[in-house]
């Protein structure tokens, strides 16, 4: 059976070290010597790197790995990555260190991005997209594309384990206790997020299960979001940013607004 390992690096991105005993892949390995310290701890040698959007701490180590260990690298068809040698466009399957990988659309954060999706591991990696009760900027997709991507996500199986890519998990949970100050789960979760980060250890990964009750951004059809995201719309700089919900109604337009509030919540 396959394990995963969090691999910590820069301020507070995480690799994803997949491995089977013998062999390993790497999610959107951005420094490369935290992967080379990884592969050598377990002695592993690297079949194949994961690559979700063209970002470079989530690209930046693919050239030396890939040097040093000559492996597949598979990546999002519609962005340019150099070093990728299997270009994804989503629907696609293909099998990792013996288990079967489901290729998924997820186009907000960046305009080709990709999630990995292991159903016998009930795993997924989806980079940027979606976070523990947070989710990605929409630096080059529509709120409408963001939208739709996580509502792809929540349709997996609630057991599915989230593997993000980023420690953002207390800053998120502010917000979505902002939005939600009488989820009694949120709570609760923002309390054990708190004592993980207290002992050293990371909040991750979540589980799908888990984002559909915590998470605003999944939550944007649920009345009490909606009504928390018409109260936003009024607030100046809320307004005043990038994120339009010009045109959008329901769960779309809470979630552009919701989106528009949380890059400039403190």
């Amino acid at each position: 059976m396959l394990a995963v390992h969090a691999l910590p690096a820069f301020a507070d991105n995480y690799l994803w070290l997949i491995e089977d005993g013998s062999r390993a892949a790497v999610v959107d390995p951005g420094d490369a010597e935290v992967v080379r310290h990884a592969l050598a701890e377990r002695g592993l040698a690297l079949a194949a790197i994961l690559l979700t959007h063209h970002h470079a701490d989530h690209t930046g180590g693919v050239a030396a790995l890939s040097a040093e260990q000559p492996c597949v690298v598979h990546g999002p068809a519609a962005e340019a990555i150099a070093g990728v040698t299997e270009p994804h466009v989503g629907g696609e399957r293909f099998e990792l260190l013996g288990q079967t990988v489901e290729v998924i659309s997820v186009p907000g954060h960046t305009r080709g991005h990709i999630a990995y999706f292991i159903p016998r591991l009930a795993a997924l990696f989806c980079g940027d997209t979606l976070f523990a009760a947070g989710c990605g900027r929409l630096f080059e997709g529509t709120p409408a594309q963001m939208w739709a991507s996580l509502s792809r996500l929540a349709r997996l199986p609630g057991s599915t384990a989230v593997h993000c890519a980023h420690e953002y998990t207390l800053g998120n949970l502010k917000f979505a206790r902002a939005v939600e100050p009488g989820n009694r789960v949120l709570a609760e979760r923002e309390a054990r997020a708190r004592e993980l980060r207290a002992a050293g250890r990371p909040t991750l990964p979540s589980s799908i299960a888990l984002e559909l009750e915590t998470n605003p951004f999944l939550r944007a059809a649920d009345p009490a979001v909606q009504a928390r995201a018409s109260e936003a719309e009024q607030l100046p700089e809320v307004a005043r940013q990038s994120v339009s919900w010009e045109g959008l109604t329901g769960a779309e337009r809470s979630f552009a607004v919701l989106r528009a509030w949380k890059n400039v919540f403190s």
